[in-house]
């Protein structure tokens, strides 16, 4: 009998471990000894200087001008729609969309609106709200600024892969709600060329991955900013932006960020 039950708490005890490894995806097998984080902080810090280490960890806001293009299924459904952007770190972005600048969407901390002349209109929780505060929770400017500084989060090397055609140090970062994302760093620049995390849909229970590829460096002031950005949903491609400027510090109005403002620029 005490046999017996010394085998099923063992089994218990498996499967528990089992699913708890599970739920964290495949982050939590990883080495965890000194050598591997403190090459994986290497890694990253290496990252955060290439993009331009203090003025990139200490930037307020951000103004970005050029062209995005929507996908469905990979395939493209539109010929591409000019936008202008504001961001004021860490929760407010504003984008202005076509060439009259007369489609506003609004995003201030959990909130998101649409400005036309309709008038304002909240944006839909699921379909247009959620998956942009999912992509922001998980951006990379919010995972290397206020992540990496966070109580309980943890840092895993992965390796050398290949990533968006370029060979590069693979480094996982986790947080304390066992939440991670995976970005990898070009060997030779150390800028990074491709982020990923992945998310578990409540209702069908289905495992998502989003990916982001940076490409085409450019300086804007004393920071290295991405000028084409591709994103991958399930691998396939959901969106490319492609900016032909951007500009920091530009010491952008809160006003911007308030849905009862006019439309276009203030």
């Amino acid at each position: 009998m005490m046999k017996g039950l010394l085998t099923c708490l063992l089994l218990t005890i498996l499967a528990r471990a089992q699913d708890s490894s599970s739920s964290a995806g495949n982050v939590s097998s990883l080495p965890v000894d000194a050598a591997n984080v403190t090459k994986a902080k290497g890694i990253i810090e290496q990252g955060i200087q290439a993009l331009g280490g203090k003025a990139y960890l200490n930037w307020q806001d951000v103004t970005q001008e050029g062209r995005s293009y929507s996908f469905h299924h990979g395939q493209p459904n539109s010929l591409g729609i000019l936008f202008w952007r504001f961001k004021k770190f860490p929760d407010k972005e504003r984008i202005e969309l076509t060439k009259k600048r007369d489609v506003v969407e609004i995003f201030n901390g959990d909130k998101g609106y649409e400005l036309t002349f309709r008038g304002v209109r909240n944006l839909d929780e699921k379909e247009e709200l959620q998956p942009y505060l999912r992509r922001r929770h998980f951006s990379l400017d919010l995972v290397l600024r206020q992540w990496l500084n966070a109580p309980g989060t943890a840092l895993f090397y992965d390796g050398q892969t290949v990533a968006a055609q370029k060979e590069t140090d693979q480094v996982t970062i986790m947080n304390a709600q066992n939440e991670a994302v995976t970005i990898n760093f070009d060997l030779e620049t150390h800028l990074p060329v491709k982020k990923s995390f992945s998310w578990r849909d409540p209702v069908d229970k289905q495992r998502n991955v989003e990916e982001e590829i940076y490409d085409n460096y450019r300086r804007a002031g004393e920071l290295m900013t991405p000028f084409d950005v591709t994103r991958m949903y399930n691998g396939e491609m959901s969106a490319q932006l492609f900016l032909t400027t951007a500009n920091y510090n530009q010491r952008v109005s809160d006003g911007l960020f308030d849905p009862r403002a006019t439309v276009g620029r203030h």
